[in-house]
């Protein structure tokens, strides 16, 4: 039995060693490294998780899945000092503490998905760019070069809903669900310091404004001592501003920063960008997972539920166990 897996975040990670035991999986991510939007970018001395900010485990198959991580130190806690605002005015802070753990992959996001990939077949710079019925009734799969990428029994994507759409065929039985998941973008800037900006938290979330999320990076368990900041759009101005020339954006993230956290940021002696077009969904109702069994196509994602890790996790943990059924009856 070969499996096709589209993408190499967490979803897709799990899915593949969940049946790597039975079946010849193969990732196909069309980015340089793994974990989606659990993702490090550098630039010496400065490190920057720019994608997911830290999580939490609720669940007892996702504390199951992280525990060996936690004894391995891929994943630590971070205890950080949290702020919430409303606009440019503090309202509190609280530590984070064992009591309710928040963790991040050490030394970066990225970490947790190098590590659970180390024995997964997964071919970067890969695009998938179609799916194909053959004669002899399995998929063959083909790049953005058209170059073929193999034949498989079963395809399951975990592109972004959207894009899953655009890669799979039209005739999959939740076509229709993927395009009508509608998830929404976020800019991350990035800003690093030669000197320290002198603020008494290492998060904060804000409302009523036009970022919603600020984090002093290098305040995370094992990072570089380089003062790093990142700060994220909300969803509703990034939507509205995705195509904006990245200067501008850069301009009015870094006006909205200072404005909230009293301190000019303009100064960084780093300033970068990058645009997440499908960053997030809201909580849906409907999580069922989407397999049609008479092709063997299937996709899942965060998606399917909510934005978050755990999300992720449990969407890629229910998908293997239903596939593996299949396999195995």
């Amino acid at each position: 039995m070969k499996i096709a897996i589209i993408g190499a975040g967490i979803s897709a990670i799990t899915i593949a060693k969940n049946l790597k035991e039975i079946a010849e999986v193969s990732l196909f991510e069309k980015s340089r490294a793994v974990g989606g939007r659990m993702a490090l970018r550098s630039s010496a001395p400065y490190e920057f998780d720019h994608g997911a900010q830290f999580f939490i485990a609720k669940g007892s198959n996702f504390k199951k899945f992280i525990r060996p991580l936690i004894k391995n130190n891929i994943i630590k806690r971070w205890d950080a000092c949290f702020a919430e605002f409303i606009g440019n005015k503090l309202l509190r802070t609280t530590s984070w503490d064992a009591e309710y753990p928040h963790y991040v992959g050490v030394p970066g996001m990225n970490a947790i998905a190098e590590y659970l990939s180390k024995e997964l077949n997964v071919k970067l710079n890969t695009k998938v760019s179609k799916v194909v019925k053959n004669t002899v009734n399995n998929w063959e799969l083909f790049d953005d070069h058209s170059n073929n990428l193999g034949k498989f029994d079963w395809v399951i994507s975990t592109a972004p809903a959207i894009q899953s759409a655009e890669i799979l065929p039209q005739f999959f039985k939740y076509h229709n669900d993927l395009i009508d998941r509608k998830m929404v973008g976020c800019f991350s800037l990035m800003l690093g310091f030669k000197k320290p900006i002198p603020l008494l938290w290492n998060a904060a979330i804000i409302r009523e404004a036009d970022i919603s999320w600020v984090s002093i990076n290098s305040s995370k368990p094992d990072r570089g001592k380089a003062f790093s900041m990142l700060i994220h759009s909300t969803n509703a101005w990034a939507e509205k501003h995705l195509s904006d020339d990245s200067q501008s954006v850069i301009s009015y993230l870094n006006k909205e920063t200072s404005r909230i956290i009293g301190h000019d940021t303009n100064n960084a002696d780093h300033i970068d960008l990058h645009a997440w077009r499908y960053a997030n969904i809201s909580k849906q109702t409907k999580s069922d997972l989407l397999i049609d069994y008479d092709i063997r196509i299937a996709a899942c994602g965060d998606w399917l539920t909510h934005g978050r890790v755990e999300n992720a996790f449990e969407a890629g943990f229910m998908m293997a166990r239903e596939i593996k059924k299949i396999i195995t009856d």
